[in-house]
């Protein structure tokens, strides 16, 4: 059994708002895969939830009129690895969150449970990062888009206002248009496991695939929330696709990065692993955009 107060669900998007005005201690539940697991462990014993799982409305890919992606609060990770649309624009997001737990949690857990989480170990929250994603945030003065470098505030702690629920990640046109990437997760095991690092790079190449026109890289477990690391992007932006600077690459990765020791893995491996991807990752995604080395 699970110690619970009260136990709302919501009809509507409208509906969980008011729910969320009127029950402000209140904690919102999607699929439940973390929140069920917390509450039998005792961490939010006696706590009261607004369901908003049967809001279909917030399930799915579509692509707005302005070929933004939007990708509903409520889709679940198997849906988004197989849908069309995500397999076509940024296929690295599906590859990521299929490394997320085992199959049954990934039928039932959401990306917007993963990113509303605040945790810096979410298997989708290193490649949004570095995809530019939008969070759109619905109240009652209606929605809200926060860049999602600015949506993660501190350690489990998002911006989320009381009266707000998550409705939708955007992945905007400029950031997934001829862009290619690669995610790595380095974890003790295969399945099952919390990321001890998580890496995500994708590249846009000119014309003739010889020059990096952009490159964005992101990390998960790499300092207290999800990181992009500017340095090594700004080394890297404009530079010839060759093995030299992709080294330099990787190395500047450790400008940016502040992971920490923990009993997963000191702090030196979370650095040393966080060089090796960025370079595999980079390696991997100019493969995937047309490009030799």
């Amino acid at each position: 059994m699970y110690d619970m107060k009260a136990y709302y669900e919501s009809a509507s998007v409208e509906d969980a708002v008011r729910l969320r005005i009127e029950h402000p201690e209140a904690h919102i539940i999607a699929g439940g895969s973390d929140v069920l697991v917390q509450m039998r462990e005792g961490k939010r014993a006696g706590v009261e939830l607004i369901s908003i799982y049967m809001l279909d409305e917030l399930r799915g890919v579509s692509m707005d009129e302005d070929e933004t992606l939007r990708i509903g609060s409520l889709t679940s990770f198997s849906h988004i690895t197989r849908d069309p649309l995500i397999q076509k624009y940024i296929n690295v997001l599906g590859e990521a969150v299929d490394q997320v737990g085992g199959p049954q949690i990934r039928n039932i857990g959401t990306i917007g449970g993963n990113t509303c989480n605040g945790v810096t170990s979410a298997d989708s929250a290193s490649t949004l990062h570095a995809w530019e994603a939008i969070v759109e945030l619905t109240g009652k003065d209606g929605k809200r888009r926060v860049p999602i470098k600015d949506f993660y505030l501190k350690a489990k702690v998002v911006d989320i206002r009381p009266d707000e629920i998550q409705t939708a990640i955007l992945i905007p046109k400029e950031s997934y248009e001829n862009t290619y990437g690669y995610y790595i997760k380095y974890a003790m095991r295969n399945a099952l496991d919390i990321a001890t690092n998580g890496c995500s790079v994708n590249v846009r190449l000119s014309a003739d695939k010889k020059t990096f026109e952009r490159v964005r890289v992101a990390y998960g477990v790499a300092g207290p929330i999800p990181m992009r690391a500017p340095n090594a992007e700004a080394f890297i932006n404009g530079k010839e696709v060759n093995m030299e600077n992709i080294e330099v690459f990787s190395q500047k990765v450790l400008e940016d990065i502040n992971p920490r020791d923990s009993w997963r893995a000191s702090k030196a491996l979370r650095q040393h692993v966080a060089v090796e991807s960025a370079k595999r990752c980079i390696i991997e995604s100019v493969k995937r955009a047309g490009g030799a080395l």
